[in-house]
């Protein structure tokens, strides 16, 4: 017999954005209403819980948004999200993130505080009686310690770089694939113009997926990845006879923005964010500057980073972000919280949230990556998921 519904869901997208997540926004909002509840979306991820003042009526206005079927009818149509987002953890806010209404609760101006209390304490002024936290395993992991303490949640795995454990698949992916494929073949003209080797920087700070399938599938002719240090003479070995040997006289490789010259180091900078992870990037110009000044090579460096996650979704995770939202509102009408839900073998399913902090996953390199010649290696695609991972 069917349970009875919650009355109250509250949506949040945190982390980077990626196309996709308003058709899941859309399809959520939608399928609640059918199911007879209502829908408050939270802006700008955990930091819109945590700025919220139940006592300050503009509080609301800048934090929380309302939304129905009619206010959501277009957005489907356009990548990003409407609700905005951050990489805000409420475990841990520095004094300087803090609203200022919080900040007497901090004993220095270098001290973090836990404010999940707070947090708590806004979810039930907002009445709301179940979360949905759309985000990778950063956001995931304090919507687990919600559930820890009791508050009802259902999780949604998005991130470009598809390394969310306990699903096979993450919103975002595809269409990041997809973006960094065409790009790769739109460089091929100028690259094979001016007789250049094209060094092209992907999104990937632990897992080199989107450089490892990119490459497979634009058939580049190197390929880095976070996984696997490289050696800089060796690579430059082979994109030299690459290019001689290619008629129009140019090569092309991808590379992950988390890989490492052997011997070296992560290129971080920054201060850590609150959860904790410095900014990355940097390494393909790095890498770029050193081909050219071994081989005397001219050198094309795009880094295509913010474009990979710019703009609307493909199909793929059209279908992908519909169907999340709908199984995360069928697991709220069952009850059913503390869930994540995923795709496994192919098939839509829920798994028990606690998933998110077993271990970020990581190109299996035996399987899928020749680390002696830096290519894809596809020993075979039997039995393996959809994206090889």
């Amino acid at each position: 017999m069917e349970t009875s519904p919650r009355k109250t869901i509250g949506i949040l997208t945190g982390g980077g954005d990626v196309p996709g997540l308003n058709p899941c926004i859309k399809q959520l909002v939608v399928s609640a209403h059918q199911s007879g509840m209502t829908v408050l979306g939270i802006r700008r991820g955990w930091d819109g819980l945590v700025a919220f003042s139940p006592d300050d009526p503009d509080s609301r206005v800048q934090n929380i948004i309302p939304l129905d079927p009619a206010r959501v009818r277009t957005i489907d149509r356009s990548g990003g999200t409407i609700l905005h987002t951050s990489r805000t953890n409420p475990a841990a806010v520095g004094y300087k993130d803090a609203p200022d209404f919080l900040k007497d609760r901090f004993a220095s101006k270098k001290e973090k505080r836990d404010l999940t209390g707070h947090v708590l304490g806004n979810l039930s002024s907002l009445g709301i009686d179940v979360l949905v936290a759309i985000g990778g395993d950063d956001t995931l992991s304090f919507a687990l310690r919600l559930h820890r303490e009791g508050f009802p949640v259902v999780a949604i795995p998005k991130t470009m770089d598809n390394d969310v454990t306990g699903t096979d698949y993450c919103i975002g992916f595809s269409t990041a694939i997809t973006r960094s494929v065409n790009f790769i073949h739109a460089l091929r003209t100028s690259s094979g113009s001016h007789e250049r080797i094209a060094v092209v920087e992907l999104f990937g700070r632990y897992c080199g997926e989107t450089s490892l399938v990119s490459a497979y599938l634009a058939g580049t002719e190197r390929c880095v990845i976070s996984e696997v240090p490289f050696n800089i003479d060796a690579l430059c070995k082979f994109l030299v006879a690459d290019r001689q040997n290619n008629p129009s006289r140019y090569a092309m490789m991808t590379i992950s923005e988390g890989a490492v010259m052997e011997g070296g180091e992560m290129s971080l900078s920054g201060e850590a964010d609150a959860f904790g992870h410095r900014k990355l990037g940097g390494i393909g110009a790095v890498t770029a500057e050193a081909i050219k000044e071994i081989t005397g090579i001219g050198i094309i460096f795009q880094p295509l980073l913010y474009l990979m996650r710019s703009g609307s979704p493909d199909s793929l995770d059209l279908m992908v972000a519909f169907n999340y939202a709908g199984m995360a509102v069928d697991l709220i009408r069952e009850k059913s919280f503390g869930k994540l839900v995923a795709l496994s073998g192919g098939r839509y399913t829920a798994v028990d949230i606690s998933v998110v902090t077993g271990g970020a996953k990581r190109v299996d390199v035996d399987e899928l990556y020749d680390a002696e010649t830096y290519r894809p290696r596809i020993r075979s695609a039997q039995g393996k998921p959809m994206f090889l991972y």
